[in-house]
């Protein structure tokens, strides 16, 4: 029988622009227009009338109403509080041109440099802002007392599954990436209760990934989903679900902003399940260590 327990992985302490660009790709479209408005630029939209944002949305007064709900606020006011309390705390750029992300056309490279690595570096700060505790140890949980932690991901989430893979590897636990769709449905179809599964994936659509989770559910494995859109289809098979806070923009899409996140929470998985075990990990990562020395350069010569 599927398992029914959800756990929501919102964190009430995150910032309001983080939550509303998670949960942007399941609004309609005109709300859409109303959500890139904010996210643009909260505190010109904390300035505006209710009339003021809707004209500029191109929708109506009820739309942004029915925005306002669907992020969770109780009506405009409160939306209006919130993002100028947002804006006020809002770290801006060191380059004044960088905005939003984008690369805009004629950008030089000192621009583009300043821009990747202001949007890198606040994905990471986003992500550990909102990333819940109370979820994040409960997955912990149940990897440290799983007989098998199965974690898949496509393309670039592949190479985040296999960075998890090796890590608890190395501290001794038994872990397998899946890069391939068949190698990993017949993985799913061997696991069971007290397993874990864990799929990863920027959007929360990849239905590769999707399809293995709920094989692997189906089969009465704990399933984790780790993705940026916390009302994805990927968070319906999941037991768990842990979120990133990138935001892809132009030229970007699977960019590394979304990697650095996502290796972020996985990160904080790892770092918790050695903290579990941590003679036993700290022992398995010296004798892994120690495996590989003599395949650096110069390790025979320090040796002598």
């Amino acid at each position: 029988m599927a398992k029914t327990t959800k756990v929501s992985a919102t964190h009430e302490s995150s910032g309001l622009i983080v939550h509303i660009s998670g949960l942007l790709p399941s609004l309609s479209p005109a709300e859409q227009r109303v959500a890139r408005l904010v996210v643009a630029d909260p505190a010109d939209a904390a300035r505006r009338t209710i009339t003021d944002l809707a004209t500029a949305a191109e929708t109506s007064e009820a739309t942004v109403i029915r925005f306002c709900r669907s992020v969770g606020m109780e009506g405009y006011p409160q939306l209006r509080i919130r993002l100028a309390a947002e804006a006020a705390r809002r770290v801006e750029p060191p380059d004044a041109r960088v905005v939003g992300g984008d690369i805009p056309p004629g950008a030089d490279l000192a621009q583009i440099i300043a821009t990747i690595s202001f949007n890198d570096a606040r994905a990471v700060e986003e992500t550990a802002e909102q990333l819940d505790p109370a979820v994040c140890e409960q997955v912990v949980d149940a990897i440290n007392s799983a007989g098998r932690v199965d974690i898949y991901g496509a393309a670039a989430s592949g190479f985040v599954a296999s960075d998890f893979q090796q890590k608890l590897h190395r501290i001794g636990r038994t872990a397998f990436a899946w890069p391939d769709v068949h190698l990993a449905l017949t993985s799913a179809a061997l696991l069971g209760k007290g397993d874990v599964a864990m799929g990863i994936s920027h959007s929360g659509t990849t239905s590769d990934v999707i399809e293995v989770l709920q094989q692997a559910r189906a089969r009465g494995a704990t399933t984790v989903a780790l993705t940026n859109f916390p009302r994805s289809p990927i968070t319906e098979v999941a037991d768990f679900v842990l979120t990133t806070a990138a935001r892809e923009t132009t030229y970007r899409s699977g960019a590394m902003a979304s990697r650095l996140a996502q290796l972020t929470v996985v990160d904080c998985l790892f770092v918790g399940v050695a903290a579990r075990n941590r003679t036993k990990a700290r022992r398995a990562l010296e004798v892994t260590a120690e495996a590989v020395q003599t395949h650096r350069v110069g390790a025979a010569r320090r040796s002598r």
